[in-house]
């Protein structure tokens, strides 16, 4: 038995890394899987990681799990809805999707190219959209017919979407895109039953070994931090029934240090009561500068 028994669950990107570790996780709790995952390298090119939601899938039915293989692009409109049609016509219905797929073409901002701008916003941020519009579909369809809707939806920012990161403005662009439409999803849908929740991992993956591979090494004897599979309890968590009470957070896991990340808010104001003049406000920003809390720094700055 476990928190996810009876849930069928969508998790993207599911070859490598978190995603296998999430698909994993889910299925050792029960949960029935649609391993998805295009096959692509690190950067979205063509990739000898083709075949990988199938190793996935393996690894499950050989741990007595159910699950099944989809390598659809998340991105693409029409794919996304057969993304969701396999879980209905394996499993039969659908209670979460765990939106991980993606890649990195790491630039600085003066370097980066269009195509590198748009192939990076495109497998996040409409990545995101694109499978999850139509198991909302899916979700909305049913309430409406009487029944009680328990979803989830579990995206996936980053440390450089919330702070900002050296050498990944698309890539930050595109995380921060996706902490705020977590926010959006969570207004709007909770009328349906579906609850929107998003993770800023600190893993050892495919995408992180580039950067920050000599840091992430797991040290002897000691706990490893950076495992993939850290992140995994809370996935099946926030996909699991016990969390229906749960809707429109950031986590941030590092290790087994659980964070909940507080997004931008009103700080120390002034109000001068009539339009300010323009040689007024740079003592007032120096002032409420001084006295709002200090922001986290961008990655790569210190």
């Amino acid at each position: 038995m476990g928190i996810c028994d009876g849930r069928v669950v969508i998790v993207t990107g599911a070859g490598h890394g978190l995603g296998r570790a999430y698909a994993l996780g889910l299925a050792r709790e029960g949960a029935r899987v649609v391993v998805n995952d295009l096959g692509v390298g690190t950067h979205g090119e063509a990739s000898a990681a083709q075949g990988a939601a199938q190793q996935v899938v393996a690894e499950i039915l050989a741990d007595g799990g159910q699950a099944v293989a989809n390598t659809d692009d998340v991105a693409d409109w029409e794919a996304g809805a057969r993304i969701v049609r396999t879980a209905l016509e394996h499993f039969s219905d659908l209670h979460a999707v765990v939106n991980n797929a993606g890649f990195v073409r790491d630039r600085m901002f003066v370097s980066c190219t269009p195509e590198e701008w748009d192939a990076v916003i495109r497998v996040h941020l409409r990545g995101h959209f694109c499978t999850t519009r139509h198991a909302t579909d899916y979700w909305r369809a049913r309430q409406k017919s009487g029944y009680v809707v328990d979803a989830r939806i579990i995206n996936t920012s980053s440390g450089a979407g919330l702070q900002g990161s050296i050498g990944q403005s698309a890539y930050s662009a595109a995380k921060a895109g996706i902490a705020t439409l977590t926010l959006v999803q969570a207004a709007e849908l909770a009328r349906y039953g579906i609850t929107a929740n998003a993770l800023a991992p600190n893993a050892r993956t495919r995408m992180t070994e580039t950067s920050f591979g000599a840091r992430m090494q797991p040290k002897p004897n000691e706990f490893d931090i950076y495992a993939p599979e850290n992140t995994a309890p809370l996935v099946a968590y926030l996909c699991s029934s016990l969390s229906s009470h749960v809707t429109g957070q950031v986590f941030e896991l590092v290790g087994g240090k659980l964070f909940l990340s507080q997004g931008w808010t009103d700080s120390p104001a002034e109000d001068i009561g009539r339009r300010w003049k323009a040689d007024e406000l740079g003592p007032a920003i120096a002032r409420l500068m001084s006295s709002r809390a200090a922001a986290k720094p961008v990655w790569g700055t210190g």
